[in-house]
């Protein structure tokens, strides 16, 4: 067991400290603090002895010193168990610490707020708490370490029925410790590293456990689901007001449709399955833009994801209860939308916060390593579109070419969108060639391929894709453009009396 006769507090965090430090203070454990800590507990009638009356040397470069002297860090690091540390620390004068309590300064909150600068960001680089952490956490067989306030409780509970902390839960409290220290210099070193636009010679990742999820994309796999810190507009985050423990491909499926949703400022519905949309729809209304979503592809959005930008009112509730839905997502859900969804008990309701998906890095895992690339979102700029065709695309076509163009992007490549109208009526994804996918999609559409227009997320290699558009009634076409036959596929537009714009810019998606 170890026993605490001193500690030392110092939290950023002050949620639950008064009665951690009243509690120690009745077990008979000196306190020592420092900073704005030391007010709070003093203020509370809390005996506590300032970190200055310990080190006999002032607070300095306002407050970046406090701490880092070495009569605490001596009386952290002394091992209980080597006589002549003990020796040298009553040789100077320095008691020994047997608790230490600090958590950090609040970086990741201050990076996530859009409008920071450089200049606050590094004020919040904390020094001298990660110090005492890991030193205190290094000598974990004499020192017990606290960073979560979570633990307050459970710590009092064995000084008071123990008469001490066993190795057992020192040991776990430094493990997380380490942890801790490791998770914020991570989000320290990614945030410098992405304002230099460059990948780092090493990588530095920090994401905390957020749940075990019932098992990941097959029943023998264990899966858990992990955030990065000041991410809070990701599906990470969402939640989970209704309905049984997500899994691995629920959030995989709900990430795809919550990122194509937000692409889009109009009343916007999107359902996936298998991490491709099968109905989008865009309206002057949520309902609306469902039944579009819903009409372009009613057998796959069956048991699917569905994604709104708006709040779900009880109208849409609804239709939405008309069918089988696994995990129905939302900014908010009004107390009407609630208590109809919920008649449907396993199924899943998400909330979560609104907002594109901002510049940074996409990672993916291969055997050994991570592929690492920017996120892809880049858009096209109206006035780059360049039209190839001899006719131009009327200004309906040119809407829901727009309207195309922002679904594609999310689809699996070899992609084709097919819609008219604001919805989706024939979506081709991943595809091994091109024209398989036109196939697809137009087979999907059927007659209401006719007086559709069609979105590609990379260049036409030959001109069959266009042909076979062009044979269903398509009338119009978006595509990066850039083959060394695009003339041939702008040879049979021309021939169909199609139009077709070039972008300039490649959606591929693996």
């Amino acid at each position: 067991m170890i026993s605490v006769k001193r500690a030392l507090l110092s939290v950023s965090d002050k949620g639950g400290i008064v009665e951690f430090a009243r509690g120690l203070a009745e077990l008979g454990v000196e306190i020592v603090s420092s900073g704005g800590t030391a007010r709070v507990l003093a203020e509370a009638g809390v005996p506590v002895r300032r970190v200055e009356e310990v080190t006999g040397f002032p607070e300095i470069l306002d407050g970046r010193v406090k701490t880092l002297h070495p009569a605490i860090h001596a009386g952290i690091l002394a091992r209980r168990d080597v006589p002549e540390h003990l020796a040298k620390l009553e040789e100077l004068g320095i008691r020994p610490i047997d608790l230490v309590a600090v958590n950090l300064y609040p970086f990741a909150a201050t990076i996530a707020r859009p409008d920071v600068t450089l200049e606050e960001a590094v004020e919040n680089i904390d020094i001298g708490g990660p110090t005492l952490i890991r030193a205190a956490a290094k000598n974990h067989r004499g020192v017990v370490v606290v960073v979560n306030p979570l633990h307050y409780e459970e710590i009092l509970k064995e000084l008071r029925e123990k008469g001490g902390v066993s190795f057992e839960t020192a040991y776990r409290l430094a493990a997380e410790a380490f942890a801790h220290t490791a998770e914020y210099d991570s989000v320290i070193a990614a945030y410098l590293a992405g304002r230099n636009e460059v990948f780092p010679a090493s990588l530095p990742l920090a994401y905390t456990k957020v749940r075990d999820l019932r098992y990941g994309e097959n029943p023998h796999q264990r899966a858990a689901l992990y955030a990065r810190p000041g991410a809070e507009k990701g599906i990470a985050f969402a939640r989970r007001l209704h309905g049984k423990e997500l899994s691995f491909n629920n959030i995989a499926d709900a990430n795809a449709a919550w990122e194509l949703v937000q692409e889009f400022s109009a009343p916007c519905a999107v359902g996936v399955k298998h991490m491709n949309p099968c109905g989008v729809g865009i309206g002057p209304d949520l309902l609306q833009a469902w039944r579009k979503a819903y009409a372009g592809d009613p057998v796959s959005i069956f048991g699917g994801i569905v994604a709104f930008n708006r709040e779900v009112t009880a109208d849409l509730a609804a239709a939405l209860n008309e069918i089988f839905l696994e995990v129905v997502i939302a900014p908010g859900f009004s107390d009407e939308a609630l208590a109809i969804l919920k008649e449907k008990k396993n199924r899943i309701l998400l909330e979560a916060k609104s907002g594109r998906a901002q510049p940074g890095w996409d990672l993916r895992t291969v055997r050994g390593g991570l592929l690492v690339q920017e996120l892809d979102v880049r858009d096209y700029d109206p006035a780059d579109l360049k039209v190839v065709t001899r006719r131009a695309p009327t200004e309906k076509e040119m809407a829901d070419l727009a309207f195309a163009w922002k679904v594609v992007k999310y689809v699996k490549s070899n992609a084709i969108v097919l819609a008219r109208d604001g919805g989706t009526v024939g979506v081709g994804a991943g595809q091994m060639n091109r024209v398989g996918a036109v196939e697809i999609a137009v087979r999907q559409a059927g007659e209401k391929a006719r007086g559709a227009v069609l979105a590609s997320d990379a260049f036409f290699p030959m001109p069959d894709s266009v042909e076979a558009a062009a044979r269903a009634g398509v009338t119009a076409i978006i595509q990066p453009g850039g083959s060394v036959r695009d003339a041939d596929s702008i040879r049979a537009a021309d021939e169909a009396g199609m139009a077709m714009v070039f972008t300039g810019i490649r959606h591929f998606r693996h």
